[in-house]
């Protein structure tokens, strides 16, 4: 596989990463990378994780962490060790090869043990089999396509793998809020939901969705995320998002 180097969040990052045209980290990582903020000792698990991407940029945030890389993929999984080295992470990054939708026991042979993480943070595939025209490149579309049935069965995993009150980030495309809600029904609580928009005046493209396990507390909706201006150039919060800094106030 060829790697490229590539400076992620204003530099504070640097990722090998598949060539182009393959599955790669962008703007959904980004964004969930900094969706809940890790109290010092947590374990965060970045499952379904490719190079590393999410995990890493929490890692580099919250040095008090520990970071748990899943990925099913061997050659994907090499990098993303790589990655944990090539950003000084290596001693408090696992790297676990993992396919999220095996059996309980297949994950806990593999090393995910059950309430083993304080921070689930997750990009699932987007898409279910037989519902979209797969991508021709077979990494991107081991990435981007489920089984009929999938998001449900990768939010169960989610759910083993967090600890009682233990927090999951996810994002996914907006339209399908419905599924991802009805995955989490029963077994999380005080969702917060954040719409992301291309430009203010379009529909969401991206919802981000934060619950706690076991929780009863309520729904919230959260003011939206605008990704451009008027100009096509990010706005002032993308655009620190995207270099590492903090939010704007």
């Amino acid at each position: 596989m060829a790697e490229v180097p590539v400076d992620f969040l204003g530099g504070t990052l640097r990722l090998l990463q598949p060539p182009r045209g393959s599955h790669r980290a962008g703007t959904d990582a980004v964004l969930l990378a900094r969706w809940i903020e890790p109290k010092p000792g947590d374990v965060v698990c970045d499952v379904g994780a490719g190079t590393g991407a999410v995990g890493l940029a929490v890692g580099i945030r919250a040095p008090g962490s520990r970071i748990v890389l899943v990925e099913r993929a061997p050659e994907i999984a090499a990098l993303a060790r790589r990655n944990a080295e090539l950003n000084a992470m290596a001693l408090r990054v696992t790297v676990v090869e993992a396919d999220v939708l095996a059996s309980g026991a297949d994950r806990r042979s593999a090393g995910l043990a059950t309430g083993c993480a304080d921070i689930v943070l997750t990009n699932p595939p987007f898409f279910e089999a037989g519902r979209h025209r797969p991508s021709p490149d077979a990494g991107k579309a081991a990435a981007h396509d489920f089984p009929v049935g999938g998001l449900e069965r990768w939010i169960r995993t989610c759910t083993d793998l967090l600890r009682p009150d233990g927090r999951l980030g996810l994002i996914h495309r907006a339209d399908a809020l419905p599924l991802c809600l009805e995955a989490l029904r029963n077994r999380f609580g005080g969702v917060a939901i954040r719409p992301v928009h291309a430009r203010a005046e379009r529909p969401a493209i991206r919802i981000l969705v934060r619950a706690t396990k076991g929780s009863r507390a309520a729904l919230e909706l959260h003011p939206p995320l605008v990704l451009q201006g008027a100009d096509g150039g990010f706005t002032a919060e993308a655009d620190a998002l995207h270099r590492g800094r903090p939010w704007p106030a």
